[in-house]
């Protein structure tokens, strides 16, 4: 199987599903992150129109071009859904759950595609330790 690190090293776009405005939230702060860092986020949330200045979308099935990682910052029972939907983008690299989110039906289905997923685990986090 592919190393997710290579994955993320090497993609563009991230889908950040769970994005919030309010810059006390990890994912908040965290496409922040990924944006300074040259990857275009796609923000993902249904109350919101825009986030960061970009267009947000309601869901992941809503995003219209191709997708590298889609990143969740969902609660764990939350992640079935997203994963389904998300499995719809042909060009979708891998799925990675942040801390605290772990869905073994929502990984196996994102293993059964045959692509890498990711859980419990920190994009930002990861991507500090591996992006030297």
């Amino acid at each position: 199987m592919t190393d997710p690190h290579q994955i993320l090293l090497s993609s563009k776009v991230i889908a950040v599903v769970g994005a919030s405005p309010n810059p006390a939230r990890p994912s908040n702060w965290i496409s922040k992150y990924l944006i300074s860092q040259g990857y275009t986020v796609i923000p993902v949330n249904p109350g919101h129109t825009e986030l960061f200045g970009l267009k947000c979308y309601p869901d992941v099935e809503s995003i219209d071009s191709n997708i590298d990682i889609v990143n969740i910052f969902r609660r764990s029972d939350q992640v079935v859904p997203i994963v389904e939907s998300s499995l719809k983008n042909k060009s979708l690299r891998m799925v990675w759950m942040q801390d605290n989110v772990y869905n073994d039906e929502a990984a196996q289905l994102v293993k059964e595609a045959g692509i890498p997923v990711v859980m419990n685990d920190c994009i930002y986090r990861v991507h500090q330790q591996i992006a030297k």
